[in-house]
């Protein structure tokens, strides 16, 4: 696997890979139909809603109204993408997500926006950060957390095809687009973006660009790094993340939530049922956020390449 590979072809965002999809599912399959929660334009929902008025249902500011219409018109055979910012869906919801979506195993897509510190300066009450320990918890939920605008294309569409709950998380701002169009994906596998001997480096969302960016700083220090894609956080990937540490001996996670939680959490799970190695984690360490620009907020809260770089090379020495 080539380094070079991976260009990045133009700054997206992620929610606007969303929105795209979105659009075809509708032309392809009459059953798909989206629900909104008072931020249509903001989500990127509002070719779909345009182009199929009578299969968008704009509920307001009423999320807890629009998971139960969610679920009920699942009992008819539709495919409901329900969408608004990652806290309103989650946090707001929690209780109408188990009890009528998971408890339930509906066939609901909740679709998260504005997810994580790169929301930036709308600051700490928009910026969650706990959402997918919240939705990886859930019984029979999916979580699936894309890295740029093509990624989040492809995720789209597999989740569509997915029979049951989907937790799609994705965000805001501009962020490389690097991945190929036409990248194979399916839920639940890893994607290896590069081959290493000395240390794995397990990325998941915007973090996997940084992670790609590391990695090139770690081979001028000597260092052989393997990136994967964990673009699924749950099914995890546990065959892709063993094999690879087998072979590298340590690991470092990357990922736009809290530590505790999150995909480090449940990597680590791994590690001391399966294979203890060293592990060091790339994440918010228990805080909350704050207003900023995106890129000022990665670096104040270590989530850049030059922590991945730091952690990676803390945890070589570990080995």
């Amino acid at each position: 696997m080539n380094m070079k590979e991976y260009i990045n072809t133009g700054s997206k965002d992620t929610r606007s890979g969303f929105g795209e999809a979105l659009l075809e599912l509708g032309k392809q399959d009459d059953r798909v139909v989206a629900l909104c929660a008072d931020l249509t334009g903001s989500l990127k929902m509002d070719d779909f809603a345009n182009a199929f008025p009578e299969r968008f249902f704009e509920v307001g500011i009423a999320e807890a109204n629009m998971i139960c219409i969610a679920a009920g018109l699942t009992i008819g055979g539709k495919i409901p993408f329900a969408g608004s910012f990652a806290n309103f869906v989650t946090g707001r919801v929690y209780d109408q997500i188990r009890q009528c979506i998971a408890y339930s195993d509906k066939n609901v897509k909740i679709c998260a926006s504005h997810a994580g510190i790169t929301l930036g300066e709308d600051g700490a009450t928009h910026q969650i950060m706990e959402d997918i320990g919240l939705m990886k918890m859930l019984p029979n939920m999916i979580v699936v957390n894309p890295c740029d605008f093509n990624q989040t294309k492809a995720a789209t569409f597999a989740v569509a095809k997915h029979r049951g709950p989907v937790y799609l998380r994705f965000g805001r701002p501009k962020v490389p687009n690097f991945t190929q169009p036409d990248m194979p994906f399916e839920i639940g596998k890893a994607i290896l973006m590069n081959e290493g001997a000395d240390v794995t480096i397990a990325a998941t969302g915007h973090m996997v660009w940084h992670a790609l960016e590391a990695t090139r700083m770690l081979e001028a220090k000597g260092i052989s790094a393997e990136v994967l894609d964990i673009h699924t956080i749950k099914p995890l990937d546990k065959e892709a993340i063993l094999n690879s540490i087998k072979k590298t001996g340590c690991i470092v996670t990357a990922e736009e939530h809290m530590m505790n939680g999150g995909l480090g959490d449940s990597i680590a799970q791994l590690l001391c049922r399966e294979f203890p190695a060293p592990l060091e984690m790339v994440a918010v360490d228990d805080r909350f956020g704050e207003s900023g620009q995106p890129d000022e907020l990665l670096k104040k809260f270590g989530l850049d390449a030059g922590h991945i770089l730091a952690m990676a090379v803390k945890v070589v020495a570990r080995k």
